[in-house]
Formats: structure tokens, sequence, C-alpha cells
């Protein structure tokens, strides 16, 4: 292929972004059986991967794509490419595309304990993309594999799946802290899944004070109200505003300074930040990006610190209201909107981006509610949220307490 054809060729592949989003199905039957014929007949890589790549952002948002005529013949050549982004790419869009083939390929890999660790999780996300029928099977097994243990965890949320509780319970005390994240929200989203977690945070197996505040008000707002009954028994009320702002921030203030002239351990208290804050708030060098970073933040003064800990929903920019998408099939999502249009929605929950197809979603509501929910403090111990109080007042990071 001659050089000077493969710019304008790149741009027929970004311009192929508009053509397959258009309502104009012609524009995009046009332009995709040329896309589909460069793709098969090129040996140039970066070409096919500009071709590649701008079909997965065209498609991002959309569980399936009609298959455009002389795809099986480029979806065979491409399989075979040296290239392991070309053959990861390919195939995902194979899947999209209906193959029975990239379906079958991409089960084999995401089982096969003897395969890399990327390419496995590649592939079960590709999987997840399309809501691949029956993946729970494949997923429930995983479960016990660490190499994709976590993406199983968050890929079960997406199906009403009558196994899914029991077989994410029987691994629970063998998850780490990231992990044992992504199982609560999985099991939080769901009234099936939530009645047994509810039950296993009675019985002691999944210890109280995991159910952080924002799993609790995601439990509450499944609107069941046998459920939520149950978990005030076992957590407590849980209330949205406090009536008296200065009081509250004066009595945490003196529990405090009652651990004398240093209350704290900063880097006990940086454990604390990992399980309840590091989900959503960046802060130095790691952690979330639901909340809004919190490095720069006037964290040197106690009093601010302690209103925004404690009053979350005093003041709330736009840009963090959470927002509650109910899902056709039953599940219940919290998060912040990061994007919407005729396709769908991007929803960033404390533990992932979640595309919903605008066929998927039952309803929508952006609540005058921050993400970030009061009563975060309520499962810590007293040492704990003084150690919490230290490490955020620091300058700097510190590091992690050494393992005795």
């Amino acid at each position: 292929m001659s050089p000077t054809l493969v710019r304008p060729l790149r741009w027929i592949a970004l311009g192929s972004l508009l053509c397959v989003a258009a309502p104009v199905a012609s524009r995009a039957a046009d332009v995709l059986p040329q896309l589909t014929t460069i793709l098969a007949g090129s040996d140039d890589p970066q070409l096919q991967l500009d071709i590649l790549r701008g079909l997965t952002a065209a498609t991002r948002d959309r569980r399936s794509a009609p298959m455009p005529a002389g795809w099986d013949v480029a979806e065979a050549r491409l399989a075979t490419n040296a290239n392991a982004e070309i053959r990861t790419l390919a195939q995902s869009l194979s899947l999209k595309f209906g193959s029975t083939r990239a379906r079958a390929a991409l089960r084999a890999i995401a089982s096969d304990p003897a395969a890399e660790a990327g390419p496995r999780r590649a592939a079960l996300e590709s999987l997840l993309a399309v809501r691949e029928p029956g993946l729970p099977e494949v997923l429930r097994p995983l479960l016990k594999d660490p190499a994709v243990r976590a993406v199983a965890l968050r890929g079960l949320a997406a199906y009403d799946d009558p196994g899914t509780p029991t077989a994410i319970l029987a691994v629970y005390g063998s998850l780490d802290g990231g992990e044992r994240r992504d199982a609560l929200n999985t099991l939080a989203s769901r009234p099936a899944y939530a009645r047994p977690l509810v039950e296993a945070v009675a019985s002691g197996t999944v210890p109280r004070n995991q159910l952080t505040a924002d799993l609790v008000r995601q439990l509450r707002s499944l609107k069941d109200p046998a459920l939520a009954a149950r978990l005030t028994e076992i957590w407590g009320v849980m209330r949205e505003t406090s009536p008296d702002m200065t009081a509250e921030v004066e009595r945490v203030k003196r529990l405090y300074w009652a651990g004398g002239s240093q209350p704290g351990d900063a880097p006990r208290g940086r454990v604390v930040f990992n399980q309840i804050c590091a989900q959503c708030h960046h802060l130095f060098d790691t952690g979330g990006e639901v909340g809004p970073d919190i490095t720069g933040a006037n964290r040197g003064d106690l009093d601010y610190l302690l209103q925004n800990i404690l009053f979350p929903n005093a003041v709330i920019p736009n840009e963090y209201r959470a927002t509650t998408v109910e899902t056709k099939d039953g599940r219940t999502l919290t998060g912040v909107l990061k994007a919407r249009d005729a396709n769908g929605l991007r929803l960033q929950t404390a533990n992932e981006l979640v595309t919903v197809t605008t066929a998927e979603v039952a309803r929508v509501e952006q609540a005058e509610l921050s993400m970030m929910p009061e009563g975060l403090l309520t499962p810590l111990q007293e040492q704990q949220i003084r150690d919490l109080l230290y490490y955020l007042g620091r300058p700097g990071q510190v590091n992690l307490p050494v393992p005795q």
C-alpha cells in the first residue's frame, strides 16, 4: 500500500466514528464494508490499529452492532496477527458483531488458568460489555482465581443470578481490601443479593465495620422495606441531615483531642483512609476519582475537615451529586453521572465506570445529596477516628504500617 494513502485511510477510520453512531444506518453501511476490506487486506499494523480503535470507540456504548459485510474474512485473518492489541480489539469487535467464533474463543481464554492474566481480564471485560448470556456460570468459578477475581466480582453485578450471593460470600474471607469492596458493591446492587449480605453481617461472616456508610445508603436505595428494617436492626439509623452542625463538630473535636498532644498515628490512619475514603477520593499518590482530589484541600484545619466529613450534604457541587439508576432487570446503581446521550449513560460508581444502554434503563434520578454519605465515622472505633483525622492533616504522604 502506498504511504501516501495511509493518512487518508486513517482519516476514513476516524470518520467512521460518526458513521457508526449516526442515526442514518446507510452511512455506516457504505463505510464499514470498505474498512473491513482494508483490514482484511492490509499488512500495516498501525493502519489496522487505527481502524480497530476507531470502530471500538464508535461502538463503546452499544451492546451489539450489525456485522459488516466481509467481517468473517477480516476476523479470521486478524485472529492470527502477531500484534496482541490487534487480536484483542478484533475479537472484542467480532463479539459485538455477533460472532460465535469470538464468543467461544473469549470464553476459552477467560477460563484458562494457564493463559496470561491481562488477556484473560480483557476477554472477560469484552464478554461483559455485550452482556454475554450465561456468563455467571463462567464467572462464579473464577472467584477462586486471584488473576481475574476482581473482574469476576464486578461482572456478576450485571446479572440476576441466584447463585451469586452464595459464591461471593463463600470466598469473602480470602479477599483483599479492593476485592472486598467489589464484592460488597455487587452484593448491594440487587435486593436478592443484599438479603444474604445483611444476614452475613448479622452472623459475623462479614464484619459489621466493613459495611460503610456509602454501602448502607446503597442498600437503602433498593427500596425493600423488610431489608431496610433488618439493616436498621444490625447497623442502626442513617440520617442525611444533622440538626446541629456546631455541636457535632465540637463533639468529635473533643474525641480527637482526648488522644493527647499527638492524637493519632498517621500510618494507621492511612489504613483507615484506604478502607473508607480511597475508593472515592484521591490523596497524594493514590485513590479514586468519584469525589474531588483532596490533596490541595485545607486539610490542616480540623474544623474544615470535620465539617466536610460529617456534613457532606451542606454544600454539593452539581458534578458530585448522587445519581441513582435502576435497570429493567432489577439492578440499582448509585454514582456520579459522567455522560448521557441517545445510546445510554455512563455512571461512575464507587468501584467502576458502568455503561447502561437506553434500552436497559428503567429509571434515572438525581438526588439532592452528595455522593459522599453522612455517617462515615459511625463504624469506626474512637482511636481509628483519631488516626484518620491525624493522617488527613499531614502535609505529605506517610508509609503504611510495617507488618508485624
